[in-house]
This record gives C-alpha cells, structure tokens and sequence, in this order.
C-alpha cells in the first residue's frame, strides 16, 4: 500500500519517494536511467512531480521488444537514447553468448552512463533475492564517481500499480499480455517460458538471433576452439542455449567467454 499506517508512524511512500529525489538533488542535475518499463515510468513520473531537474536516458540494447520501442517513441520524447557501438548480436558473436551466470550484456549495454553523476533507478528490493539488499544510496562499484538513488526501492509491485493506476500513466501493452517484466528479448535471465514465448511471438527476431548463432559457431570453429564441438552446428547451439536454464556451472559454458 503505498499509504499505510503502523504503530509507529503513517507511511506515505510517493511523499517520501519525492523527499528523497528533494533531498539528493545535484546541481547539475539528476541522470535518470529510463527503460520504458514500469518501474522507470514511475521514477520519471516521480521526479515530475518533485520539480527535480534531471535528464532521462534510455540504453538501447537493440534487442528490447518491439511494443517497447512504439511505447517509448509515442509517450517519451523527451528520453536521450544512447546508442551502443555495435548491434547486440553483432558483438555477441564477438564475445560469445550470455548465459545465467556469466553474463556480459547488461554491464555493455544497460549500465554505462551516468559516469560522474546521480543516477535516478527504478531498483527495488522486491524484484528479486539479488536486489533484497540495495539500499537507498549506493556507490557504483565499478565506477565510484556514480552513485544510485533508488527512490522506490521499498515499493512492492502492488505498490507500483497502483500509482500507475492512480496517476493515469500510459504503461506498455505487453503487460496487459502476459508479461509481468519487460526487457531483453531471450534474456538468460528469464524462465524458460519466457524464452519459448518470444520465440513464438518474435519469429523474425529469432531467426536474426539463430543466424548470430551460426555465425559465432562458425567463428569458434575457423579459430580452432573445441568448446563448440558439442555442438553440431550453430543452429543446435542456439536451440540447446534457449533449451538451457543452468542452475549449475558447467565448465563447457565457460570457455564461451575468453
């Protein structure tokens, strides 16, 4: 709830959410890292009403869904879109692919702006076990001349929809089909049914995704690298990498990543 009263105190959690972007105001300026999702619709909403300044930036991963894209265009002009050097599947073949555990994709194309600044993020310690001990403030650890507000990072997703309800404010139609997060197509993170589900929806998408696979397979194979000898080809890689929700290492999925 995101008013709520306790024993001790009366709880206003949008109240408090907009003291806090008040009390941590730069001068410059907050970066507000923005993804079109519905916690970085309610973080932007948020520093509208608290009369902040800042300036919002959506990283284009070029693999986010197509809906996310349209939704972003029509309803957030004013969002800077950072673009990557390269196309994602163009630099995975480079790099390999990314699996649960070894996952090189977000710190490239997710989590390189904001370098000397605040960064504004929609993280909350509900979204998973991982993210349960954010705090408030943190230092980014691998840049220190970032820090991270997180302004909802006591807001549940209950707590989330109902502002969103509340305040009226447009949300992409993907969660009205399904979808509880947004994000990457095929992301590693995901369930397997998820992955099943993009490749249903996305079949255009996925048959870019295997022709990376092939390509990447390909490339291992002219470099003399036996880790994809258990593999026949790319397309069997690919099909086994969407198969695979390893809860385990495996040391085979290891030397993808040199």
């Amino acid at each position: 709830m995101l008013k709520e009263k306790t024993f001790f105190q009366n709880i206003d959690r949008v109240k408090t959410a907009i003291l806090r972007l008040k009390e941590f105001e730069p001068e410059e300026g907050y970066y507000l890292a923005f993804s079109g999702g519905k916690d970085s619709i309610v973080i932007k909403y948020l520093a509208d009403l608290s009369g902040v300044k800042y300036d919002s930036h959506y990283s284009v991963t070029t693999i986010d869904p197509p809906e996310l894209i349209y939704f972003i265009r029509k309803y957030y002009q004013d969002v800077t879109w950072e673009y990557p050097n390269k196309p994602f599947l163009e630099r995975m073949v480079e790099k390999g692919f990314p699996m649960r555990q070894k996952r090189w994709c977000c710190a490239e194309y997710k989590e390189t702006g904001g370098s000397g600044r605040i960064v504004v993020t929609g993280i909350r310690k509900a979204e998973s076990a991982s993210r349960a001990n954010r705090k408030m403030v943190e230092t980014c650890y691998k840049d220190t001349t970032k820090r991270f507000l997180n302004i909802i990072h006591d807001w549940s997703d209950s707590d989330v929809w109902q502002f969103i309800r509340e305040q009226k404010i447009p949300y992409c139609e993907l969660y009205d089909q399904g979808y509880d997060r947004i994000g990457c197509m095929f992301c590693p993170l995901a369930k397997q049914s998820n992955r099943y589900r993009d490749l249903e929806r996305y079949p255009k998408f996925a048959k870019l995704w295997e022709k990376a696979f092939i390509k990447m397979y390909q490339k291992k194979k002219s470099e003399g690298k036996t880790s994809v000898d258990r593999w026949k080809d790319g397309s069997e890689m690919f099909t086994w990498w969407i198969q695979k929700t390893p809860e385990k290492h495996i040391p085979a999925q290891f030397t993808m990543f040199e």
